[in-house]
C-alpha cells in the first residue's frame, strides 16, 4: 500500500514537468510573453528552433517570430529567407545577438558568400518592426517581412554560432552536423513544410560522397589484402586468390574514384568551406591508389629479379592505403556528424576484419611452420634412407 502512494504521489509531482517538458518542445504550446498570439508555426528540426508567423496574401506581407531555445549570451542566431536558392548563399537574414552590456542587437545581412561575416546590410524586400529579445537561454527575433511577386512559398535557412570576444561580431557556425542541415521549403498558406536532408542536393552529395568512401577505401581494400595475405598460403587456392583480389582492389579503386570526384565537387561547391586535412588525404589516397593500378601492370615474373622490390613497394603503398583510409574515414564521420549508429556500424566491421586477420594470421603461420617441420622430416628421412642403403 506504501509503494502504491509512493507511485501516486511521484506521478502526482512528475505529470506537471512533464506536460511543461513537452508544452516548451512543441511550438503550438508555447505562450509569447508579450501574449502575441501568431496563426502558424512550425517546430524546426535542427538547433532547438521554432517558427511562428502570420501570413496576409493580400498584401504579401508576413509577420514572423524565429526562436532559438539553446543560446549562450556567447552566441549569434539567424533566420532567413532564401529568394534565389535552398542553400546559405544569396538568404536574407534577420540577426540577433547579446551584446555585452546586456542590450540586444537585431539588424539584417545579405549573404553572399560562405565566407560571410554577416555585417549589417539592406535585403531584397523590406523589413519592419525587427527587434528581438533573450531570456532563459531563449532568443526570438520578430519581424514583419514584406515579400516579393506575391511569394507564397519560401526557402528557409536558420542559423547559430559563436560571438567573436575581440571584436563582438557574429563568427563563422559550425560546418558538420546539425548546422549544415538547417534549410528547407515553407508553405507560408499550409503551413507544411519540408526540411528532409535527403531532399536537399548538397546534403545528398555528402552522404553519397561518405558512402562511397566507406565502403570502397575502409571495406573493399582492406578485404583485399586479406584475400591476398592468407588464401594464398592455400595451394588450392592458386590462382583464384589473385583473381578475387584483383577483383575487389579495382571495385573499390573505381568505387574510390567516383568518391572522390564527389569530394571534389562538394569542395568546389562550397567556397569557404575547408576540411583541409580531410582534402589533402583523400588526395593522397587517390594517388597511392593510382599507383597500386599501375603497379599490377606493371608486375614482374615471380622470377624476375626485380620481384623482390616491387613486392616490397607493393605492400607498403598498400599498407599505407589501408591506414590513410582509416584515419580519412572518421574524419569524414567527424564532419558529417551522421547519427551514431553508422560510425558504429563502421567501427563493429572494422573490427570483425582485424579479428578475421588475426585468426588467419595465427593460422597461416601454423601451417608454414608444420610444413617447414615436414620438409625437414622429409629430408632427414631421404638423408637416413641413402646412409642405411
Amino acid at each position: 500500500m506504501d509503494g502504491m502512494l509512493k507511485l501516486f504521489v511521484s506521478s502526482f509531482i512528475l505529470m506537471p514537468m512533464l506536460l511543461a517538458t513537452s508544452s516548451a518542445r512543441s511550438c503550438s504550446r508555447y505562450a509569447f510573453s508579450s501574449n502575441r498570439v501568431f496563426s502558424s508555426c512550425n517546430d524546426l528540426p535542427y538547433l532547438n528552433s521554432f517558427l511562428h508567423w502570420d501570413f496576409d496574401s493580400s498584401s504579401s506581407t508576413v509577420q514572423i517570430a524565429y526562436r532559438n531555445t539553446a543560446v549562450t549570451p556567447s552566441m549569434w542566431v539567424a533566420w532567413a529567407i532564401n529568394p534565389v536558392s535552398t542553400g546559405m548563399v544569396g538568404s536574407q537574414a534577420l540577426v540577433a545577438y547579446r551584446n555585452p552590456d546586456g542590450t540586444i542587437k537585431a539588424y539584417t545581412s545579405s549573404v553572399d558568400s560562405y565566407k560571410t561575416s554577416l555585417s549589417e546590410s539592406n535585403l531584397t524586400f523590406s523589413v519592419s518592426d525587427l527587434s528581438a529579445t533573450y531570456s532563459n537561454s531563449e532568443m526570438t527575433i520578430y519581424a514583419t517581412l514584406e515579400l516579393p511577386n506575391n511569394m507564397t512559398s519560401v526557402n528557409q535557412v536558420w542559423q547559430n554560432g559563436p560571438i567573436s570576444a575581440s571584436t563582438n561580431t557574429p563568427g563563422p557556425h559550425a560546418f558538420s552536423g546539425s548546422n549544415v542541415l538547417c534549410m528547407g521549403t515553407l508553405d507560408l498558406l499550409s503551413g507544411q513544410s519540408d526540411t528532409t536532408p535527403s531532399g536537399n542536393p548538397k546534403t545528398r552529395n555528402r552522404n553519397i560522397h561518405g558512402s562511397l568512401n566507406a565502403v570502397s577505401w575502409g571495406i573493399l581494400m582492406p578485404t583485399g589484402v586479406i584475400i591476398a595475405r592468407y588464401m594464398r598460403v592455400f595451394k588450392s587456392a592458386d590462382p583464384a586468390w589473385f583473381y578475387l583480389h584483383i577483383t575487389c582492389q579495382s571495385s573499390a579503386y573505381i568505387l574510390g574514384v567516383i568518391g572522390w570526384a564527389t569530394g571534389l565537387k562538394l569542395g568546389s561547391d562550397s567556397s569557404g568551406v575547408q576540411h583541409t586535412a580531410h582534402r589533402n588525404i583523400g588526395i593522397a589516397l587517390f594517388f597511392l591508389g593510382t599507383l597500386q593500378v599501375f603497379a599490377l601492370l606493371l608486375r614482374p615474373k615471380k622470377d624476375h629479379k626485380y620481384r623482390f622490390y616491387w613486392e616490397i613497394y607493393h605492400h607498403s603503398v598498400g599498407y599505407t592505403v589501408i591506414l590513410l583510409s582509416i584515419i580519412n574515414i572518421y574524419k569524414g564521420f567527424d564532419i558529417l556528424d551522421p547519427e551514431k549508429k553508422w560510425k558504429r556500424a563502421y567501427t563493429g566491421i572494422l573490427v570483425a576484419l582485424v579479428m578475421i586477420a588475426v585468426l588467419l594470421e595465427a593460422f597461416t603461420w601454423y601451417i608454414v611452420v608444420r610444413r617447414k617441420r615436414s620438409a625437414r622430416s622429409g629430408m632427414m628421412n631421404g638423408e637416413n634412407g641413402v646412409n642405411m642403403g
